[in-house]
Formats: structure tokens, C-alpha cells, sequence
């Protein structure tokens, strides 16, 4: 398998359940890096919040962010490329879950936005602690979310609709499908819906660069666990899937790895995609 790009999730694929880079799966990506292989992050987190222990990989020079919206050159802190919401589907998410208990997420330049009630208590909307801490440490406040992201409205690379469970997940994501057109809809976890512009995406992401570094989809491969990371797997020649991956995203996959508090990436990579 002659693979000369990996694409991959960072939280419950890359990342262990203490959100930090194993021994072993930074090994294989050095390894990986050694070997020629562009290795490139795809997260729906936004650009500053990218943990420090994957951005400080000596040779990792792309990270695709905010579930596409965003591409960013690492070492000269770059973005390359960016698309934003359209304007009027900002509005009606607002004017359609106006009366539901929720709260809401905004992502600019790279940098990520939350309500100060919700950061201050992430445990409200279900977060477990490790995510109470990555919220906490991650998100600029917010005094009126309402008002900063309609503020923001021309500026917003993507928002998320924070919930406090997969019914309210589901329920709300049935109000607000008929209405956004023009709208990337996806979700990483049962506490978020994540959107941005119909151009975005982590596959618009990967195929960004491999125009840009003339690399082919067969010559592509990808990592995921989340509804978000299944139109990445697809599209590229070889993607994998960590054991504790969602449904949706084992569908997409050509390989199930193992869990990623087992150096799932690390399985894969050494097995399939570094010469032997």
C-alpha cells in the first residue's frame, strides 16, 4: 500500500480517553513522518484548541480543523484555507431552537466560543470529566452566546448546538434538517450538532491538500471514530475506523482497528502503512 498522506481524528481515535498522545501512537506517526508520509490532523476542534502534544510532532505540518471549515499551515500558523456559515442558516438555527434548552459554540479564526453558564458547568449538557476540562480550558467565554454569534454572523467558520442528550440530539436535529440548506450538518458526540458551510467537511479538508500536494485519494489514508469522520473514510483509499467508533463511521471504513485506548492508529499504521 503506497500511502503518502494520513488524515487523522484527534478525540477517542488519535487521542487516548485522558485526551493525550500515547507512546505509541506518537511512534508510529514519527515513524510515518520519517517515512515521507504527510500525517495531517482532522478535528472538529477549532485551531487553538488543538492539543500540544500532537502540534509539537517535529515534521506535522497541516491540521484540518472545525470539521473542515478550516485548513491551517502548522509552522507558520497559516490558514490556507477557510469557508464560513451562510449568514441566514445562523439565523434559523437561533429562531428555531429559540425555546429549547440548549446552548450554543462559535468558532472564528481559529479560535473557539461558549456561554459562560455552560462553561462553567459542561456537566449540565452531559460532558464527561475529561471533556468538562477540555470545554473549561478551550472555549473563550461568553456573556449572551445568542448575541455574540448573531455579533459574529459574517465571521462564523462553524457553530455547534450544545445538548444535554441524544433524544434532545435527535429531536432538535429534526427541527433544524428542513431548513439548512446550504449547510454541513454532522455531530461527534451524543452532546453536539455540529455545522458548517456545505463546502466544509473533513473530506473537503483532505481533498484541499492533496490537490495542493498532488497526492491522490488511493494514495490517502484516514482515521475516525465519530458521524464526522465518515465521509473523510470514504473518500480516501484506506479508511480506518477504531473499534469504539460509531455505527455510521465503522460503515464508511475499509479496516476496524483497535479502540483507541489501545493505540488503534499506531495498529494500523505499523500494519498496513509503513514499508515493511
Amino acid at each position: 500500500m503506497n500511502i503518502k498522506l494520513i488524515a487523522l481524528d484527534l478525540d477517542r481515535t488519535t487521542l487516548n480517553s485522558e485526551s493525550r498522545l500515547s507512546p505509541g501512537n506518537q511512534t508510529a506517526l514519527e515513524a510515518a513522518i520519517a517515512q515521507g508520509i504527510h500525517v495531517v490532523i482532522a478535528s472538529g476542534r477549532a485551531f487553538d484548541s488543538l492539543p500540544s502534544d500532537v502540534v509539537s510532532l517535529p515534521g506535522l505540518e497541516y491540521a484540518i480543523t472545525s470539521n473542515g471549515a478550516s485548513v491551517w499551515h502548522l509552522p507558520t500558523k497559516t490558514c490556507l484555507h477557510s469557508t464560513t456559515l451562510p449568514p441566514e442558516a445562523v439565523r434559523t438555527v437561533l429562531e428555531v431552537t429559540a425555546e429549547e434548552t440548549l446552548t450554543y459554540e462559535g468558532f472564528i479564526r481559529g479560535k473557539a466560543f461558549g456561554d459562560i453558564n455552560y462553561v462553567r458547568n459542561p456537566e449540565k449538557f452531559g460532558a464527561i470529566p475529561q471533556g468538562v476540562l477540555y470545554v473549561q480550558k478551550t472555549r473563550t467565554l461568553v456573556e449572551d452566546i445568542r448575541g455574540f454569534l448573531l455579533e459574529h454572523i459574517q465571521e462564523l467558520e462553524s457553530m455547534d448546538v450544545v445538548v444535554s442528550d441524544q433524544a434532545m440530539k435527535e429531536k432538535v436535529t429534526a427541527m433544524l434538517s428542513p431548513h439548512l440548506s446550504g449547510v454541513y450538518l454532522t455531530s461527534s458526540s451524543p452532546q453536539l450538532l455540529e455545522l458548517s458551510n456545505a463546502a466544509a467537511g473533513k473530506h473537503s479538508g483532505v481533498r484541499f491538500l492533496m490537490n495542493r500536494l498532488g497526492i491522490s485519494p488511493e494514495e490517502t489514508a484516514a482515521f475516525g471514530d465519530g458521524d464526522n469522520d465518515a465521509d473523510l473514510l470514504a473518500c480516501v483509499g484506506f479508511g480506518v475506523a477504531v473499534e469504539n467508533a460509531s455505527p455510521t463511521c465503522k460503515a464508511a471504513a475499509d479496516f476496524i482497528t483497535k479502540h483507541h485506548d489501545e493505540d488503534g492508529v499506531a495498529y494500523a499504521i505499523e500494519a498496513f502503512l509503513l514499508p515493511q
